[in-house]
Parts: C-alpha cells; sequence; structure tokens
C-alpha cells in the first residue's frame, strides 16, 4: 500500500512518507473571509476532505488544520463602505464558508484557527526573522528581505530579475520593491495589534506560516490550496518558514479551478455562483458528486448541463441503492475495505474519476443480480458500492445526509400514494387489454418526468432526468 501524489514542488508524482508512521498532518488555505462563498471556493476544501477521507480509510491518523483569514485589505474596505465593524464581516462570512462546507458534507477541521487570533505567534516570527537577518522594519513596517532567501520562487519556478512582487498601499521603505511585507504600519481608523514596530496588522502571507507552525511544528507532511496561491501567497510560506528554521511542507498539492467560461470563478469578474443560491436548486449531494469527482487537478467548466448529468448519473447509483435496500427488507452495512481497483485509483493521486469508474461498474454489477433476481449478490455488491461512496462522502444513506433523505422520503411518500393511484389504473386498462389506453398512462407519467417499468413484481416509478 503505497499512496502516491502529485507534488507542485517536485513537479511530479510521488510516493508519499509520512513523517510520523501512522499519522498525516495536513494545512489547507482556507476562507479569507471577505463575502460568502461560491463553488470555486468550495471546491478546494472538498477535495481536500476526499484526501483526509483516503488517508483515514488507509488507517492513517489525520490531522486537519484549515484556516481562516478574517483580516485583509478587502475586509478592511468593505467595512468602511458599509459602515460595519470589520469583525462582524468576517465572522458572517465564516459562518457562510462553514454552512457550505457543512452542507455538501466535508468533515470538521481538526483546528480551524483565525488570523485575529494568532498575533502573537506571528509577531515572534517576525522578531526571529529579523535576528537571522531575512526581515527590516521601515516606517512601522516590516518586509521579508526576499534575497536573503536563495530558495525563494522556487515552488512557482520563476525568475526573481523578472518578478513583479504585489505590493499595496502604505507599504514604503522596502530596500528592494520585490521584499513583500509581513506587518502592516496602522493607518487611521484601521483595526491595529500592538508590535515591537508600532500598531499595525499583520500581512496575508505572515499568518500561515505561523499558524502552520504552531499547530503542526517544524516539519509537517501537506500543504495545500488552490492553484492559484501558488505565487506569490506559498512562495511567501515557504520564504517565512524556512528561513525561520522550519522544515515545513514536504508535500504542495493544489486543486485546480472552476470555471466560467473559460475564467476562473471570481466576485471580481463577476461569474461565481454562490454556494448558498445553489443549495436552493440543486441538492447537496449532487453538488458534492458534481465538484467532487472530477480530478483534484482538473478544471471544471461551470454549467447547468453538466450539473444535470451529474445528477442523472447519482440518481442511477441512488436507484440502485434504494431497489437494493427495498431487496433487503432493510439497511446493508457498508464493506470494511473498498474494492481493490477502487483503491488503486485512489492511490494513484486520488484518481477519483477512475475511482468513480468502479462504483459504476459495481451498480451495473448489482442491477444485473436484481434483474436474475439473486438478492445475495445484489447486497454483496451494494456493500461495495456503500464502502466506496463512504470514502468519497456520497454515501446516501449515511447519517450526514439523513435531513435531506427525511425530506425526500416525505415528499417520495406524497408522490408515491398519487402515482400508486395512477398505475393502478393503468393495471386496470391491461387486465382488460386496453392498450391504448393504458400506454396513454404510461406516456402521461413520462412527459411528467416519471420514469416507468414494469418488473415482475409490478410497475415501479423514478424521476427521470431534468
Amino acid at each position: 500500500m503505497t499512496i502516491r501524489l502529485y507534488d507542485t514542488s517536485a513537479r511530479q508524482i510521488r510516493d508519499f512518507t509520512p513523517l510520523v508512521p501512522g499519522c498525516v498532518s495536513i494545512y489547507l488555505c482556507g476562507a479569507t473571509v471577505q463575502a460568502a462563498p461560491h463553488i470555486g471556493h468550495i471546491r478546494s476544501g472538498l477535495n481536500f476532505d476526499i484526501m483526509r477521507r483516503w488517508f483515514a480509510h488507509r488507517g492513517y491518523d489525520v490531522t486537519f488544520i484549515r484556516n481562516v483569514t478574517d483580516i485583509d485589505d478587502k475586509i478592511i474596505a468593505k467595512s468602511a463602505d458599509q459602515g460595519r465593524p470589520w469583525w462582524s464581516i468576517g465572522y458572517e462570512n465564516e459562518l457562510a464558508f462553514n454552512t457550505g462546507y457543512d452542507a455538501l458534507g466535508c468533515l470538521r477541521p481538526t483546528y480551524e484557527p483565525r488570523a485575529t487570533g494568532h498575533i502573537t505567534e506571528m509577531v515572534e516570527m517576525m522578531r526571529g526573522l529579523i535576528e537571522r537577518g531575512h526581515a527590516y522594519e521601515a516606517d512601522g513596517n516590516v518586509y521579508f528581505d526576499v534575497r536573503s532567501f536563495p530558495g525563494y520562487l522556487a515552488l512557482s519556478n520563476q525568475e526573481l530579475d523578472n518578478l513583479l512582487q504585489p505590493s499595496g498601499e502604505g507599504e514604503t521603505g522596502k530596500r528592494d520593491p520585490r521584499d513583500f511585507a509581513m506587518w502592516k504600519a496602522t493607518k487611521p481608523g484601521e483595526p491595529s495589534w500592538e508590535a515591537p514596530w508600532g500598531r499595525g496588522r499583520p500581512g496575508w502571507h505572515l499568518e500561515c506560516s505561523a499558524m502552520a507552525h504552531k499547530y503542526l511544528g517544524e516539519a509537517f507532511d501537506i500543504h495545500g490550496g488552490g492553484l492559484d496561491l501558488i505565487f506569490p501567497h506559498h512562495e511567501n510560506e515557504i520564504a517565512q518558514a524556512k528561513a525561520f528554521g522550519d522544515e515545513f511542507a514536504k508535500f504542495w498539492v493544489h486543486n485546480a479551478w472552476v470555471t466560467m467560461s473559460g475564467e476562473k470563478m471570481s466576485k471580481s469578474l463577476g461569474n461565481s455562483v454562490l454556494v448558498s443560491e445553489m443549495v436552493k436548486q440543486w441538492r447537496p449531494i449532487v453538488l458534492r458528486y458534481y465538484l467532487g469527482t472530477p480530478h483534484y487537478r482538473s478544471m471544471i467548466e461551470y454549467s447547468e448541463e453538466a450539473l444535470r448529468e451529474a445528477e442523472s448519473a447519482f440518481a442511477r447509483i441512488e436507484g440502485f441503492i434504494q431497489r437494493v435496500v427495498e431487496k433487503a427488507g432493510g439497511p446493508v452495512e457498508a464493506a470494511a475495505e473498498v474494492p481493490p481497483a477502487f483503491a488503486e485509483a485512489m492511490d494513484d493521486d486520488l484518481g477519483v474519476p477512475q475511482a468513480l469508474a468502479i462504483v459504476h461498474t459495481t451498480v451495473r454489477q448489482g442491477n444485473s443480480a436484481l434483474a436474475a433476481d439473486d438478492k445475495d449478490a445484489a447486497i454483496a455488491r451494494l456493500s461495495e458500492v456503500r464502502a466506496m461512496l463512504g470514502v468519497l462522502g456520497l454515501d446516501p444513506l449515511d447519517p450526514h445526509w439523513a435531513g435531506e433523505t427525511d425530506r425526500g422520503e416525505e415528499l417520495h411518500g406524497a408522490v408515491d400514494t398519487l402515482v400508486r393511484l395512477v398505475l393502478d389504473q393503468r393495471e386496470s386498462a391491461r387486465a382488460r387489454k386496453d392498450w391504448a389506453t393504458a400506454d396513454a398512462i404510461r406516456d402521461q407519467l413520462q412527459q411528467s418526468g416519471l420514469v416507468i417499468e414494469d418488473s415482475p413484481s409490478g410497475p415501479r416509478w423514478t424521476l427521470g432526468p431534468r
């Protein structure tokens, strides 16, 4: 058993060996809570939720840290525009992110630290970097001296001489325009904290280096985030942490974006699709299927057509599960182990598309067993399907989805009563060999979006694709 992951820093897939046998430590760059999340934000949390679940299935004890950036330029600007405290904006959107993660079945992190709760750790790191000659104070700001760290830009594979470092307002006194801010001197009306260099607030990059050090120590296994964070954020994290003396992350794993019309989904482009709106239009478990089943390094081009295809594909899985549960007369437990081909796919850089193909193959085998009235084989296949779906967070029989299932069962029960009345009329027409009426009833039901299947035990109905 060897899990292999694509390491951005090595630009290749590598065998994963944990620093501590039997344990995995993961730090994921989480939300910057200046606005409510769109599905592109949630995709990252979902991809790493699947990673975490797979490590746990393989027997590892997983420590999973996902931070919250609750102070930055955009939060401060929004606070001034709206006349609201900065912390109320941050907390409101932090709750929106957690609601989104919960809705799509993401496990809660081991710890979820906020940036503003770790100013002390950031000050200690800056003090150490200044003492080691890697940082300096100017006009109340503290900057990292990029030329003092020879490994700078190795992750993004850029040349320092060609670098244009993003710079913010008020960042004065730099020795080199490419140096980046770790501490920003306070401005009138802005939130600030006390530091040896005067009141101010942390830079974006410093927080993650300090929090990873606090919660995971000098070295940890995996650092994750979106592709857009490779530079400048992750590059600057590495510089700060390693110059401070940490070994930092052994693997760098990055997920791709959700795009619209070929562009990264973002609020600034006005092309974002808010999670809070999407869960009103689509079942959350279908959204998880849509966002979680492409490979994490593949772009997802958003479209309603693709969502409808995901809904239909998942409906086939759910239909099989429902039929076997009815046949078995009760719940069927998940198998202790997943099929070897599924495990092989997941071990190979979390190959979810290939693993999902095994799920659908097993569903087809189970349907064939049902058609042959082989109850034991059908139950065995469902047991395997539940094990695989559990790893992906997509088992509709899992207690997490119980609320969604309960509401669906209430509606299903009401619809079933009405449909049964119509099907009884169809059966009566068939009994008197009134084929025209029977066919007309079937056609009307199909036009209403129902699929009618005649089985040896009588007619059965299911919802067709949208």
